[in-house]
């Protein structure tokens, strides 16, 4: 077996070490997310570097660590480094498991994950006409989208899309850790390059919002939600269509995210505003092999990455 050609660190550091001007990994979104540490990998070309969260194995005294929410991935140059010719020992992980920013992997061997839709500037527009007919019938009904910058947005505005949001979470029966509260909102508006974007139903009241931000050279329809009590008029429409032209403003794809499983309706609304498509990657390190498989016996079949967490 060949030396390694790579060395990976842990720097306890809440992923300060990792944190730049992109939004998945900048100081308020690793603050929101409660990232812990920064994976250092340095290679010959070159270092990369990634926000983690390191969490303990309970009942263990063993630790493995997993990558923020969303597409964080990693800062720094070097590709097709190859996670089997790292050394992982410094790091004292079981396993990493590492979300990747849209695009390349640097790591190589990454899976992937689920296919995102995307709606690009730069290709001819999509959308289906019943799309263009119900957003069209909103506005003639007196909707209105508003595009606020997520420092200028109101306390006031912030609480009535945590409502929505929460509503949509419980219609959709989403586990306890997709209610992420007041506080991770606050953080994440904070950031710059973030965007609220409210659809307002005629009375003034907010039917439909979603946060948009700008990372790795996306505009990311990153989290959303729709009044219980306007779902029926589909306000969200009217709120994708106004990024769709905020991304063409900023001369960006927008990145509007998959569905739950392939194929689901999550997909397919998402589909109808998207002019292409593109696979979203994460890399499953196992750190420890010997660590590893003793944890995972009787898992072993197991497609949830790390199996003894399934």
């Amino acid at each position: 077996m060949s030396a390694p050609s790579a060395q990976a660190t842990l720097i306890e550091d809440r992923g300060e070490g990792a944190a730049d001007d992109q939004f998945f990994r900048s100081p308020q979104f690793l603050a929101a997310e409660g990232a812990t540490h920064t994976l250092r990998i340095e290679t010959g070309a070159g270092e990369l570097l990634a926000p983690l969260i390191v969490r303990e194995i309970e009942g263990t005294g063993e630790r493995d660590a997993t990558s923020p929410y969303g597409y964080p991935g990693f800062s720094g140059v070097p590709e097709g480094v190859d996670p089997d010719a790292i050394d992982w020992s410094a790091t004292g992980l079981v396993s990493v498991f590492v979300r990747h920013a849209l695009g390349r992997s640097p790591l190589a061997g990454a899976s992937e994950r689920n296919v995102v839709q995307i709606a690009d500037p730069r290709l001819p527009p999509k959308s289906r006409p019943s799309d263009r007919r119900q957003v069209r019938r909103n506005l003639e009904a007196g909707y209105a989208v508003e595009l606020v910058p997520g420092s200028e947005t109101s306390a006031d505005q912030r609480a009535s899309f945590l409502e929505a949001y929460e509503q949509t979470m419980r219609r959709t029966g989403a586990a306890p850790h997709y209610f992420f509260g007041a506080g991770y909102f606050d953080r994440v508006l904070d950031a710059e390059g973030t965007w609220l974007a409210l659809a307002l139903a005629p009375a003034g009241d907010l039917a439909a919002a979603s946060i948009a931000t700008v990372s790795d050279g996306y505009l990311h329809y990153y989290l959303s939600g729709s009044a219980d009590s306007h779902l029926r008029d589909s306000p969200m429409k009217n709120v994708v269509a106004r990024l769709v032209e905020h991304a063409a403003e900023l001369g960006l794809p927008l990145n509007l995210g998959g569905g739950i499983v392939t194929g689901d309706a999550l997909e397919e609304f998402k589909r109808g505003f998207a002019n292409r498509q593109l696979a979203w990657t994460t890399s499953e390190v196992v750190c420890d092999p010997g660590r590893y498989a003793q944890l995972a016996a009787g898992r072993e079949g197991s497609e949830y990455f790390p199996a003894y967490r399934a």
